[in-house]
C-alpha cells in the first residue's frame, strides 16, 4: 500500500464521526415528534438519502483508494481521485442535508448544487480511475 493510499483512507476514517452525528440527528429527528424536521416527506426523503449516501460513498472511496494504485495515471490525475472520490461524497451529504436544513422549508434551497457538483465529481474520479485500470499491465 503506497503512503499516499495510507494518507487518503486515514483521513477518509478520521470523517466517519461525522457520518454517525448524521445518523444520531436523523435518529434523533425520527424518535422526537416536536423536532419539526420529519413533518413533510421530502425532508424525510432528504435527510435518508444524506446520511446514505455519506456512508456508501465512504466505503467506494476506500476502495478507490486501493485501486489507484493499481492504476496507470499520471500523478495529478492519481491525486484528483485520491481527493474526488471521498470530496463528493461530502459534498454530496452536505447537499441533501443542507438543502431542508430549515424546519419549515418545503423545497429543497439552492444547496442542492452540492449534490450536483458532488455527482460530477464523482463521474470524473471513477471514469478517470476505470480508465487508468484498463491501460493498466
Amino acid at each position: 500500500m503506497s503512503r499516499a493510499t495510507r494518507l487518503m483512507a486515514g483521513l477518509t476514517l478520521v470523517l466517519v464521526p461525522t457520518i454517525e452525528f448524521g445518523g444520531s440527528f436523523l435518529l434523533t429527528s425520527l424518535i422526537d415528534p416536536e423536532s419539526g424536521y420529519m413533518a413533510n416527506a421530502l425532508r424525510q426523503n432528504f435527510l435518508r438519502a444524506g446520511h446514505a449516501h455519506a456512508g456508501v460513498l465512504t466505503i467506494f472511496s476506500l476502495v478507490c483508494q486501493v485501486l489507484v494504485d493499481a492504476a496507470r495515471l499520471s500523478p495529478a490525475l492519481a491525486w484528483l481521485i485520491r481527493v474526488g472520490t471521498p470530496l463528493a461524497g461530502i459534498l454530496m451529504s452536505a447537499g441533501f442535508f443542507f438543502s431542508l436544513l430549515a424546519p419549515g422549508a418545503t423545497e429543497p434551497s439552492r444547496a442542492i448544487g452540492l449534490i450536483y457538483a458532488g455527482a460530477v465529481i464523482l463521474a470524473v474520479s471513477v471514469l478517470s480511475l476505470g480508465i487508468g485500470l484498463l491501460r493498466a499491465k
